[in-house]
C-alpha cells in the first residue's frame, strides 16, 4: 500500500468517525473496507497500470466521504472532498480527474463507459454476491428508515431486492460476470424462495379470513348467542340497580324514623307540643308505607323448588333459574339439563323463557319502586306542609 492510499485510509476512517451520522448504518467505514477489499480483488484479475490501480484505490476509499454532507447526491459531494484531498496531497490533475470519474460511475443512473468505472461499480454491488448480503440488506433498509426516506416493511424491501437483482443490476467486468454472478444468482434464488413462502403464507392467511368471513355469515349462532348474553347482562344490571335504589330509600326512611322517634315524639306530651302530632304522625306514616314497599320490591318470591318430567317435555318450566330445581335430586336435574341440551331450539326457548321471567320480575321491582318513590315524594311534601300549617295555627 502507498503512502498515499494510507493517506486516504486514514482520512476517511477519521472523516466518517467526526462527520457521519450514526444513523448511516450501511453507509460506513464497514462498507467502505469492503469495497476496497472488492476493488482489489478485480485490479488482480484485471490489466492496469500502476497509476489506474492507484487512482481505483483511491477513488475505492474515497467514493461514499459525500455522505458526511447530504444522501441524496453525495456522489457530487464524494467528488469535491476527494478532489480537496487529493490536492492537499500534491496529486496530479490526471489523477484526480480519474478519481472523480470513478466515483461518480458509482451512480446507479447509467451504466459505467471505461473499464475503470465498470471496475468500481462492480466492487461497490460486490455484496450482492456474497454470504453475508441479507445483514448488508437489512443494515441498508434500516438506514433508509432511520434517514426518514422510505420505510419498507420487509416484504416490501424483499419485492424490492428482487427488483434490484432482475431489473436493475449487472456485473460489468469479464471477472466479476464469471465469478461473482454465480454467487448473485444463488442469493437472488433464496430471494425468489423466500418470495414464495411470503405468498404462500399471504394466500393461506387470506383463505383462513375468507373461510372465517364466510362462517361467520353463514352461521348466525355467534351473532345470536351475543344477544342472549348482552341482553341478559342488561337485566341483571337493572335490577342491581333497582335493589339499590330500594335500599337507598329503605335507609333514608329508616333514618327519618328513627330521628322522629328520638326527637319528636318524646316532645309530644307537651301541652305546647300538641300542634306537632298531626305533622309528626303524617312523616313516620309515610316513612313507614315507604319502608314496607321497598321492601315489597327486593323481597324474593319463594318457588316450589320442583318441577316432573312431564313438564320438562311439554318445555313448560325454565330449569336455568335455580328456584324451579333446588328441591330436586341431582339425577333428575341432569337428566332434565340433558333434554334441553339435545335440542338447539329447546336451549333458546329456555333462554328466552328465562329473560321473559326476568323482565316480568323487573316490571314489578320498576312498578313497586316508582310507587315507593311517589308516596316518599308526596309524603315529605304534606308533612312539610303540615309543619307549616300546624306553626302557622299557633
Amino acid at each position: 500500500m502507498t503512502d498515499l492510499i494510507k493517506k486516504a485510509d486514514d482520512f476517511v476512517l477519521q472523516l466518517f468517525k467526526e462527520k457521519l451520522p450514526n444513523s448511516y448504518i450501511y453507509h460506513n467505514y464497514n462498507h467502505t473496507q469492503r469495497v476496497v477489499k472488492s476493488t482489489k480483488e478485480l485490479i488482480e484479475n484485471s490489466q492496469l497500470n500502476v497509476k489506474e490501480e492507484e487512482a481505483l484505490l483511491l477513488a475505492a476509499w474515497l467514493h461514499d466521504t459525500g455522505y458526511t454532507k447530504k444522501f441524496k447526491g453525495h456522489e457530487e459531494e464524494s467528488v469535491k472532498i476527494a478532489t480537496a484531498f487529493l490536492e492537499d496531497n500534491n496529486v496530479d490533475k490526471d489523477t484526480i480527474q480519474m478519481v472523480n470519474d470513478c466515483i461518480m460511475a458509482t451512480k446507479f443512473d447509467s451504466p459505467p463507459k471505461t473499464q475503470l468505472g465498470k471496475i468500481i461499480r462492480d466492487a461497490d454491488s460486490s455484496h450482492l454476491a456474497k454470504e453475508y448480503f441479507p445483514e448488508t440488506s437489512e443494515f441498508l433498509r434500516q438506514e433508509l428508515q432511520l434517514l426518514n426516506i422510505k420505510n419498507f416493511s420487509p416484504l416490501e424491501w424483499l419485492n424490492e431486492n428482487i427488483r434490484l437483482f432482475t431489473e436493475k443490476h449487472n456485473y460489468y467486468t469479464e471477472y466479476a460476470s464469471k465469478e461473482w454472478k454465480p454467487l448473485k444468482d444463488k442469493n437472488l434464488s433464496d430471494l425468489l424462495e423466500k418470495q414464495n413462502k411470503q405468498k404462500q403464507k399471504l394466500k393461506k392467511e387470506e383463505t383462513k379470513a375468507k373461510l372465517k368471513a364466510e362462517f361467520k355469515n353463514n352461521n348466525p349462532e355467534r351473532s345470536i348467542q351475543t344477544l342472549f348474553r348482552v341482553t341478559l347482562r342488561n337485566h341483571i344490571k337493572l335490577s342491581d340497580i333497582a335493589d339499590t335504589k330500594a335500599n337507598i330509600l329503605l335507609s333514608v326512611n329508616a333514618i327519618i324514623i328513627s330521628l322522629a322517634l328520638a326527637n319528636l315524639v318524646p316532645k309530644l306530651d307537651a301541652v305546647s307540643n300538641k300542634h306537632l302530632l298531626i305533622p309528626s304522625l303524617i312523616l313516620i306514616l309515610f316513612s313507614v308505607a315507604s319502608i314496607i314497599l321497598s321492601i315489597m320490591s327486593t323481597r324474593p318470591n319463594v318457588t316450589s323448588g320442583e318441577f316432573t318430567e312431564d313438564q320438562v317435555k311439554k318445555r313448560e318450566v325454565n330449569l336455568l333459574f335455580f328456584g324451579n330445581f333446588h328441591k330436586m335430586p341431582f339425577e333428575q336435574f341432569k337428566w332434565g339439563m340433558k333434554e334441553i341440551i339435545k335440542d338447539k331450539d329447546y336451549v333458546y326457548e329456555s333462554m328466552m323463557l328465562d329473560l321473559h321471567l326476568l323482565g316480568k320480575v323487573l316490571q314489578r321491582k320498576y312498578f313497586l319502586l316508582r310507587l315507593t318513590y311517589t308516596v316518599f315524594m308526596i309524603g315529605i311534601i304534606v308533612s312539610v306542609i303540615s309543619f307549616v300549617v300546624a306553626f302557622y295555627l299557633i
